[in-house]
C-alpha cells in the first residue's frame, strides 16, 4: 500500500493537472471580475436606455460559457483545456433561455 501511494505521488502528469488548475484558478478570478464589471455596467445602462446592450450580452455569455468551461475541468468533468490552452467557447446570448413571463 506504501508503494503504491508513493508512485501516486510522483506522477508527473497529475503534478502537471495540479499546475493548471492553479492558472486557471487565477484565471477563473480574473473573469469573474470582469463578469461584475459587466453586469453594473449592463444595469447603468439599463437605467438610461431600457433595454440591455448586445455587446455586453455577448460578453457576459462567452464569459459565462468560460467560467463553465473552467469549472468543468477543475472539477475533473472533463480533460479539455479552457482558453488560454484551448478554445474560446462559441456562444451565443440567443441560446440562453429566457424565463417566460407570466401575465397578471
Amino acid at each position: 500500500m506504501d508503494s503504491e501511494i508513493k508512485d501516486n505521488l510522483k506522477n508527473k502528469t497529475t503534478w502537471t493537472r495540479g499546475l493548471y488548475m492553479l492558472l486557471f484558478i487565477f484565471c477563473n478570478g480574473v473573469a469573474k471580475v470582469v463578469i461584475y464589471a459587466v453586469v453594473i455596467l449592463q444595469f447603468l445602462l439599463s437605467l438610461f436606455t431600457r433595454q440591455p446592450n448586445t455587446r455586453l450580452l455577448n460578453l457576459g455569455q462567452s464569459l459565462s460559457s468560460y467560467v463553465y468551461q473552467i469549472l468543468q475541468f477543475l472539477t475533473y468533468n472533463t480533460e479539455d483545456h479552457p482558453y488560454p490552452l484551448g478554445a474560446w467557447p462559441k456562444s451565443d446570448p440567443r441560446d440562453v433561455v429566457k424565463p417566460e413571463t407570466t401575465e397578471s
